[in-house]
């Protein structure tokens, strides 16, 4: 057996973490950055490490670290090693470990003769001398060591090295793996999920009496803190119960199910969860025949137990759970628990804290909901199901709403027909995004509709338009008083005549106090196509005016929403300085989709900040018009 020798060209990371509830979650995210970040791409390439090798790594580093807070409380320290290898392709060795049969040496070296394949290797070293959080392998056969257990599962290799001052279990993750058996586990949003929930904590040992009781005291405040981050942001509420479910069995119970309140107030069964998944199928019948009350009041209530919950007859405790947030019910926990006549008093405090955060999630998740629903029944009103087919121009709409879940903001566009040879378009802002800004828009866009097809042209239509925002804005002061605030309408509006034989467009238009419209000619000029005027609903009496323009083949018209223009680096605005005029100009010879792209990455970039406004960009170039061939 050859001497040991350093690793070479591994890149490492190391921290040091309190021993408090909020160690797993700062371990996580350290690992997750290690093995995305630019070191982990110079370290294996070409191989790619894949979404399975980094959960899987995240995942025992969650395992090994909740022990270590849970059993010990001390510091512990977290290392993250990325070893890319010496480009053999032989196993280790005949046990599948990185050091061969009879080496003992720990994750820092290698032996000389033994092949290396690229991998992570990572350490987490309890800070405490007299620590015994982790056991070896006779621990681990007589069940204990939840930590191992996973670990022996999923990684290629591991191990226990003892230090005079700390004791490190380390594990090695291949770069490259073949798949396991928990690679079944689904890859979508819901199965990473399931997969953290299964270890947030140890399962308790069943061999004494009444385990759970004493895990409860020792491992409540760290499972409960990370159910409730797991639970945070979750916005569908069947992957809440889902989740549930895999948080509480088998921790706290032997089953459970999840009944989520309807629209007409009865319960429905969202999910059951047993630790024997033959039983689910006549667990799910039976509560299904006998569902709890939908009035449900206290927390703890006893419940019946279902016969078909265990296969031995012995029977156990069942407890009811209200999921109550913010003074509404919005349905029923249940849990099972084989064996035992009564759950311990720790165990249903633990789980009713469990239900709270449920009930919230679940709450949330319903809000979210709502609000989507609204918004995309404000959408179909206020923007098109689809632009408008322009012969011998090519048109492009870049649409970004601002906040979290939006569908629509205060920005709103249209293009739409007037019989064979006209098109009129618009891009507007309304002040504001809140509901009453989205119906503002929603009226303005049908009405420039309506205003259009009655005949009205450029300049009637503002005028128009202008007058109707006036007077709902007087009624709305005369209802609402003081608490009315005004709506100001920025937009810029045009109409659209092509030339069938020559090709390009002749092109009317007007912005009432909107960005001005760009025009890009052939050769790379840039020039405001349209003159500044008032906004919309200030003036009862403005005189709006248009502007008239003849659009060539191979020249583009830019329309862009304040969110482009005002888009803020520090002090400086994107449009400083002619700044949206500079990004145009280097377009030259783009389609319409091109250049509407190039505009919307440019803001984006202009800061690294996020985007704090809807965004809106309208693009309509003038293409040649294509002749049929004649044929003599």
């Amino acid at each position: 057996m050859g001497a040991l020798i350093p690793l070479a060209r591994e890149s490492v990371s190391r921290t040091t973490l309190p021993g408090s509830v909020r160690a797993p979650g700062a371990a996580r995210a350290f690992v997750r950055t290690a093995l995305t970040g630019r070191s982990a791409a110079e370290a294996f390439a070409p191989i790619t490490l894949d979404e399975r090798s980094i959960d899987d790594a995240v995942l025992l580093v969650s395992e090994l670290v909740t022990n270590a807070v849970l059993h010990a409380g001390t510091r512990v320290e977290v290392v993250c090693r990325l070893q890319p290898g010496d480009g053999a392709d032989s196993p280790y060795g005949p046990e599948g470990g990185p050091y061969g049969p009879e080496e003992t040496a720990g994750p820092d070296e290698v032996p000389r003769d033994v092949p290396r394949r690229p991998g992570i290797v990572i350490e987490v070293a309890d800070l405490h001398p007299a620590s015994t959080v982790y056991g070896g392998p006779e621990t681990q056969r007589r069940g204990r060591g939840r930590g191992l257990q996973l670990i022996g599962a999923l990684a290629e290799s591991w191990g226990v090295t003892y230090h005079r001052t700390r004791k490190a279990v380390w594990f090695r993750l291949d770069a490259e793996r073949a798949a396991t058996e928990f690679d079944t586990v689904s890859t979508s949003a819901l199965g990473r999920e399931l997969r953290f929930a299964e270890t947030l904590a140890p399962i308790p040992p069943r061999e004494q009496r009444d385990p759970t009781a004493d895990w409860v005291d020792r491992g409540g405040p760290s499972f409960l803190a990370e159910a409730s981050e797991l639970l945070t942001g979750q916005l569908d509420e069947n992957m809440v119960a889902a989740l549930a479910g895999q948080l509480l069995v088998p921790r706290l119970a032997d089953w459970c199910a999840v009944w989520l309140t309807t629209e007409s107030g009865g319960l429905q069964l969202a999910r059951v969860w047993h630790s024997n998944e033959h039983r689910i199928g006549e667990l799910r019948t039976s509560l299904e025949r006998h569902p709890p009350p939908t009035g449900l009041g206290s927390a703890g209530t006893s419940w019946p137990w279902p016969g078909v919950a265990d296969s031995q007859g012995a029977g156990g405790s069942a407890v009811c759970f209200p999921l109550i947030a913010h003074g509404r019910s919005h349905g029923v926990l249940l849990l099972g628990r084989a064996g035992v006549p009564r759950m311990a008093e720790g165990v249903v405090r633990l789980s009713e804290d469990v239900a709270r955060r449920v009930a919230q999630a679940v709450a949330t998740a319903r809000q979210y909901t709502r609000q989507a629903t609204i918004s995309r029944a404000l959408q179909r009103r206020q923007l098109p199901m689809s632009l408008a087919h322009i012969p011998g121009v090519d048109t492009a709409i870049v649409y970004e709403p601002h906040g979290e879940g939006q569908t629509v903001g205060g920005d709103f566009y249209d293009l739409f027909p007037m019989g064979d040879r006209r098109w009129c378009f618009l891009l507007g802002d309304v002040q504001g995004s809140d509901p009453e800004a989205m119906s503002v828009t929603g009226l303005a866009r049908h009405l420039v509709r309506l205003l259009a097809r009655e005949g009205h042209g450029v300049e009637s239509v503002l005028n128009r338009l202008n007058q109707a925002l006036v007077e709902e804005e007087t009624e709305a002061a005369e209802i609402d008083g003081e608490q009315s605030r005004p709506r100001f309408l920025s937009l810029l509006y045009g109409e659209l005549e092509p030339d069938p034989a020559g090709g390009g467009a002749r092109c009317t238009l007007a912005s009432a106090g909107h960005p001005l419209p760009l025009r890009l000619t052939t050769r790379g000029a840039v020039a405001p196509a349209a003159s500044p005027q008032m906004l919309l609903g200030i003036d009862e009496n403005p005189d709006f005016h248009a502007d008239t323009l003849a659009l060539e083949p191979g020249e583009t018209l830019l329309c862009v929403t304040d969110g482009v223009t005002e888009r803020r680096n520090g002090v400086r605005q994107l449009d400083d300085d002619d700044g949206l005029s500079d990004i145009l100009r280097d377009c030259v010879g783009l389609g319409a989709k091109a250049v509407a792209e190039r505009v919307r990455r440019a803001t984006h970039d202009f800061s690294p900040e996020p985007i704090d406004d809807d965004l809106a960009v309208l693009v309509l170039e003038a293409v040649p018009t294509v002749e049929p061939r004649r044929t003599a």
